[in-house]
C-alpha cells in the first residue's frame, strides 16, 4: 500500500515506456511508429526490442502502470477514511482527482487509446477501470441506506462521475488559473452533486 495517498512521485515508467507515453500522447498510437519510440528513447529498434516486444506491449505498460497506479491510491484512500459512506466517497474522488493531475498523460493515453488495444489485453484493463467504478457506486448505494445519499443509480452516478475526473486530464495544464487544490475542491463539489450527497458541501481535504 502508498506511504501517503495523496502524493504522486515518480512516476512508474522505465525509458522505453516514458518514450512511447510521450510519442502515444503526441501522436496517438496509430501515429506511433516503433522507429518513433526508440529514437525517443535513444535506442536501436533492435534494442526497442529488447525491452518490450510489440507496441502492443508498450501501450499496455503504459496503461497498466497507470491503472496500478490509481487503484493503490483510491484504495489506500478509502482505506484511510473514516469509515462512513460519505468519507470513503470523499477519499476515493480526491484520490481520483489527484491522480488525473498528476498523471496528466498517462491517463490521457489509458483514456483514448483503449480502444486500440487488442482484446484480451483491453479487457484486463476494463476490469480495473470497472473495480475503481465500483468503488465509487459501492459508496454511493451504502450512502443511499445510510441516509447520506439520495441517488437513484449508484452505477450510473460513478459513470459519470469517474468520466468527469478523466476529463481533467484533457485540460488541466500546471501554472493555469486554478490550482491543484481549487480543482480538488470544485470537482469534488461536482461529483458529490452527481452522486446526491445530501448537506453537499464541497469542502476538500481536511
Amino acid at each position: 500500500m502508498v506511504a501517503n495517498w495523496s502524493e504522486f512521485g515518480d512516476d512508474r515508467l522505465d525509458a522505453s515506456l516514458r518514450a512511447a507515453l510521450e510519442c502515444f500522447a503526441a501522436h496517438g498510437y496509430h501515429g506511433t511508429s516503433i522507429r518513433m519510440v526508440a529514437d525517443a528513447a535513444g535506442l536501436s529498434v533492435p534494442g526497442l526490442y529488447h525491452h518490450h516486444r510489440s507496441k502492443q506491449s508498450l501501450l499496455d505498460g503504459v496503461v497498466g502502470a497507470a491503472m496500478e497506479e490509481l487503484l493503490e491510491h483510491t484504495r489506500a484512500a478509502e482505506a484511510d477514511s473514516d469509515g462512513t459512506p460519505a468519507g470513503r466517497f470523499d477519499n476515493v474522488i480526491t484520490a481520483l482527482i489527484l491522480f488525473h493531475l498528476a498523471r496528466r498523460q498517462q491517463a490521457f493515453v489509458a483514456s483514448t487509446e483503449m480502444r486500440s488495444m487488442d482484446p484480451e489485453v483491453r479487457a484486463v484493463h476494463v476490469a480495473s477501470r470497472d473495480a475503481e467504478q465500483a468503488m465509487i457506486s459501492s459508496a454511493i448505494a451504502d450512502g443511499n441506506e445510510a441516509g447520506e445519499f439520495d441517488c437513484p443509480s449508484p452505477v450510473d452516478a460513478a459513470r459519470a462521475i469517474s468520466s468527469l475526473c478523466v476529463s481533467i486530464a484533457n485540460w488541466y495544464r500546471p501554472g493555469g488559473k486554478l490550482d491543484p487544490d481549487d480543482i480538488v475542491s470544485q470537482y469534488l463539489g461536482y461529483c458529490r452533486a452527481i452522486a446526491g450527497r445530501l448537506n453537499n458541501n464541497p469542502a476538500a481535504r481536511d
